[in-house]
């Protein structure tokens, strides 16, 4: 049932926009989202999406988003202690990741935008609305 449903959202949609379903329900396919929020996965975590990126090796396959919170996010503060995070998040924006900082960890930890790596957009409801915001915008979710 669920499947005849997606079809039949996919080919409305594709009537509609002169686009196929099955290039539509691809790009849907290709869209997601990583949850960080334990400071013992940060590396792990840009390790899968640097790998998620080699999957698709020309620009536009895949659009990645990276969500944290807590206390990760003081990792990725522009500074020599953090550079070998922050020196691995740009190389995964420059790719395409768009990055997103809790609004309340940064209130908690006194950090401004200006105070994290370059990329960073500000999850302004919070970091658990934007992952739900993504996924009801088709992201799919995964936490490393």
């Amino acid at each position: 049932m669920m499947l005849r449903r997606n079809f039949l959202k996919w080919t409305t949609l594709g009537a509609v926009t002169g686009t196929s379903a099955a290039a539509l329900a691809q790009s849907a396919e290709n869209k997601v989202v990583y949850h960080l929020a334990d400071h013992d996965k940060i590396a792990f975590a840009l390790g899968n999406i640097q790998n998620h990126f080699m999957a698709f090796p020309d620009r536009g396959q895949v659009v990645i988003a990276l969500v944290v919170h807590g206390e990760p996010l003081g990792d990725f503060h522009v500074g020599a202690e953090f550079e070998r995070t922050t020196s691995k998040l740009r190389g995964l924006v420059d790719k395409g990741l768009t990055p997103y900082a809790c609004v309340h960890t940064m209130a908690w930890l006194k950090l401004t935008l200006a105070d994290l790596a370059p990329g960073f957009q500000v999850a302004e409801k919070g970091g658990v609305v934007k992952l739900a915001e993504l996924q009801q915008r088709g992201f799919a979710y995964i936490r490393p």
